[in-house]
């Protein structure tokens, strides 16, 4: 039996967790932790049919308080480097969904992570499809290399360029026989060609009505190949979040990215 916290367990990534935790025989919520509906049961919250969990205001607390097994965290870049702070020093697993997670972030986490106690995998996106896009736009690149990416998402997302399009670059990145050389262009509006990783221009969007959504665009001799994702809904990110939580405990260390768990 896996026995679950999960933090930022209000937000609606973190309530999308808590029912996928509700419908797993050998997963059990042990403890929420968010700062809104501090008092409040997050099984009620939900309509869900299982013993009260209550929301805290307090990661420490609740590990004192529970014998957790693994943090799932799903807040935000300004709380999500404290809270895996605090689940290390506890020594128990983690799995990081939170947005806005840096190189700089991943290596302090194998800092504070030196004495090995904690398997932790950090995933910028959990959707399977996203996973094969990234995975198939990484094979493309070595057929064609001049590549553009484009990710859209809600508008209450804080980050951009995404977790997931920056991990994307880096794999096409890493695939190029060679660095691809950006085009010198004259910018009328600064940034009107986007950010530039490795060579590879990223356009980010944020609109109401979108959830997460990203097209990988390749160029060639008379043609064009696009790969595309979209998640219409946060449902699409829980078999990955399970995957990540049963994959715990055959990782060493830290783990970055859901690519890494899976057999292509």
């Amino acid at each position: 039996m896996k026995k679950i916290i999960v933090t930022g367990a209000n937000g609606k990534m973190g309530q999308e967790v808590v029912k996928m935790i509700s419908k797993k025989d050998d997963f059990k919520l042990v403890g929420a932790v968010d700062i809104n509906g501090v008092g409040e049961d997050i099984h009620s919250i939900l309509s869900l049919k299982e013993d009260p969990v209550i929301i805290k205001g307090n990661l420490e607390e609740v590990l004192k308080e529970t014998k957790g097994d693994v943090l799932a965290d799903f807040t935000t870049a300004k709380v999500v480097m404290d809270n895996v702070r605090t689940a290390i020093a506890k020594g128990i697993d983690i799995v990081v969904g939170a947005t806005g997670i840096t190189e700089a972030d991943l290596t302090k986490i194998e800092d504070l992570n030196k004495e090995g106690k904690s398997n932790i995998i950090v995933a910028p996106n959990f959707a399977i499809g996203a996973i094969l896009m990234m995975e198939f736009s990484k094979r493309a690149a070595k057929f064609m290399e001049r590549v553009e990416i484009i990710e859209l998402h809600h508008d209450n997302k804080l980050d951009a360029p995404s977790g997931t399009a920056i991990k994307t670059a880096e794999l096409i990145s890493d695939n190029l026989d060679e660095k691809i050389k950006g085009l010198e262009v004259i910018e009328k509006i600064k940034g009107a060609r986007g950010a530039n990783h490795d060579g590879i221009n990223i356009h980010s969007v944020r609109l109401p009505g979108l959830v997460a959504h990203q097209e990988v665009i390749f160029g060639g001799l008379g043609q064009t190949l696009s790969i595309k994702h979209d998640s219409i809904s946060r449902e699409s990110f829980m078999p990955g979040v399970e995957l990540a939580i049963r994959k715990l405990d055959e990782v060493d260390g830290l783990v970055y990215g859901l690519d890494n768990l899976i057999e292509f």
